[in-house]
């Protein structure tokens, strides 16, 4: 037979005991935080109906499906993202769901997409999303935890921000000063989230194809270049409802405290067509990586799957990212197996006692490696060394007539001998 390839497909993880300590890690403080804020877990099915991502002509997501017909002909994909999933659990509870909602999740989701650093095909993404609170203080809470999180991480301000803009700036200015018909407008943000990536004749033909001036890529240009709120009220006035929302979003982000991790941008437009209202993205202040986390306001998801809207808001936070930050900045965790003891014995005559002893210490809650194979005693402290473990427990013969075992804490070399009954 071939030899198998023993690299994971293209795009996608293997996660050993080391890197799923890390995994576990950083899941951890996701949780951590979402539990600070009051927010509760919840999950779906990895794969899901194709249709539920099949939204909007020209959103990349659309082309970066894993899709395919099960074995029942119906047409299928793995997930690469979480809120629409979310929008239909919440459909199919309707009215029995009190509102608001404070869930969170961590899925795992599939893109096939063009990996760079920070990029994967398969990657994990910490969700919250807030359902029935119209106004700011919704996207408030969602930045202050995202600010949370990183505070856990040992980052600051200085080294990631979060830039904040809303949907409502470009709406603005295209449908209220230049004309642009309402129904084009989503269209239209899903090309400015791509004004970097392609040149300005591939955007400009996709604006004639939707039957707009090539022109209008100028004016896109100098209203993404806003880059302070005082700028923005001279373009739209100081009492337009978008200028008043953002500055009512950074004085709730002062009275939270988070006010120094923000900044206005007006070049955040994200690129799902769902948006619309406030949107932002978390940013390494080093300039290397991608965003690292975005999201904003969705009012109107619920009507594209066919229900009532309710006023919704969230943020998708990747673990890809975050963990090459964490490379760059230092501040990755090392991180042992979680063992408690090691238990030895020095027979094989001895194995059953060695064994009701590991059975007393875990019943008692710790956790306790039981050496399996015949093997001396230097092998075994080493092996124990090695793991991590923070006691060797020893059984030997003379302990044992006697009723007792032998600890020897490994951090300190200090060794004692202890009754049976008084182990844990």
């Amino acid at each position: 037979m071939a030899v198998i390839n023993t690299a994971p497909p293209r795009g996608t993880r293997d996660f050993p005991p080391e890197e799923m300590r890390l995994r576990t890690w950083l899941f951890g403080h996701f949780r951590e935080v979402a539990r600070q804020f009051a927010f509760e877990e919840y999950d779906a099915p990895v794969l899901e109906t194709e249709a539920l991502y099949v939204r909007k002509a020209g959103e990349e997501i659309t082309g970066q499906l894993y899709n395919f017909e099960d074995k029942g002909g119906r047409k299928v994909a793995l997930r690469p993202e979480m809120t629409p999933s979310l929008a239909r659990l919440v459909l199919a509870k309707g009215r029995s769901l009190p509102m608001p909602i404070r869930w969170f999740s961590i899925p795992q989701c599939w893109r096939y997409e063009r990996m760079t650093r920070g990029r994967k095909r398969e990657h994990f993404q910490w969700n919250m999303d807030i359902f029935g609170v119209p106004g700011v203080a919704a996207e408030a809470e969602l930045l202050a935890a995202i600010a949370t999180f990183f505070g856990r991480l040992g980052l600051t301000s200085a080294d990631v921000g979060i830039r904040v803009s809303s949907r409502g700036v470009l709406h603005a200015v295209l449908t209220e000063k230049l004309g642009v018909p309402d129904e084009h407008f989503a269209a239209v943000c899903v090309l400015v989230d791509k004004l970097e990536k392609l040149p300005r004749e591939a955007i400009e033909k996709d604006l004639a194809e939707l039957g707009l001036a090539g022109s209008l890529v100028d004016e896109i240009i100098a209203t993404l270049s806003l880059r302070t709120l005082d700028d923005l009220g001279g373009v739209l006035g100081e009492e337009h409802p978008v200028v008043l929302d953002l500055r009512s979003l950074f004085s709730l982000a002062e009275a939270y405290g988070v006010a120094d991790w923000l900044v206005f941008d007006a070049s955040v437009v994200r690129g799902l067509a769902y948006y619309t209202g406030v949107v932002f993205e978390a940013f390494d202040r080093g300039a290397t990586l991608r965003a690292i986390c975005g999201g904003g306001r969705y009012d109107r998801l619920l009507s594209t799957f066919g229900g009532d809207d309710v006023p919704a808001c969230g943020f998708g936070f990747g673990d890809v990212v975050i963990v090459e930050l964490l490379k760059d900045k230092g501040l990755l965790p090392t991180l042992s197996a979680a063992v408690d003891d090691v238990v030895f014995s020095f027979s094989e005559d001895l194995r059953p006692a060695a064994m009701s002893v590991a059975a007393r210490l875990r019943a008692s809650g710790r956790s306790v490696d039981l050496v399996l194979e015949k093997k001396k005693a230097k092998w075994a402290f080493k092996y124990a060394d090695r793991s991590g473990a923070a006691r060797m427990v020893l059984v030997a013969p003379d302990e044992w007539e006697r009723g007792m075992v032998k600890i020897k804490e490994l951090a300190t070399g200090e060794q004692r001998e202890v009754l049976l009954e008084e182990l844990v």
